[in-house]
């Protein structure tokens, strides 16, 4: 059960970012599934798919499946969560002006990408 919470908390979380900032998948839920949760990139990258699946990924998601590497329980969680995230991150986007929305676009992908190079 906490997993699952804790699968729902990593949607509303990416959802929310995405809605705000228009990033999600990639930048939030591979990484986070790879270094919270322990799961390998090809399954964080394959699980990523299939929750976006309908209809974006659906071929790729597929051919991930097919190997292995999809976990749907936590497709479906985390697509539960993104799902609310993205409305939650869209009301907070609209209200923040444009230079700073980039900036903090700019500061998220930079900080991931430090981590992702060098830790783990």
């Amino acid at each position: 059960m906490a997993n699952i919470l804790l699968y729902l908390l990593l949607g509303l979380i990416a959802g929310t970012a995405s809605g705000l900032i228009g990033i999600g998948g990639a930048t939030i839920i591979i990484p986070a599934l790879v270094l919270l949760f322990g799961l390998s990139q090809h399954m964080a990258q394959g699980t990523t798919l299939a929750l976006m699946v309908p209809p974006i990924g659906l071929l790729a998601a597929w051919m991930y499946y097919q190997k292995g590497f999809v976990d749907l329980k936590i497709a479906a969680f985390v697509c539960i969560g993104f799902f609310i995230g993205g409305l939650l991150g869209a009301k907070f986007a609209i209200g923040i002006p444009e230079q700073i929305l980039k900036k903090m676009f700019g500061i998220f992908l930079l900080v991931i990408s430090v981590r992702m190079i060098f830790f783990k």
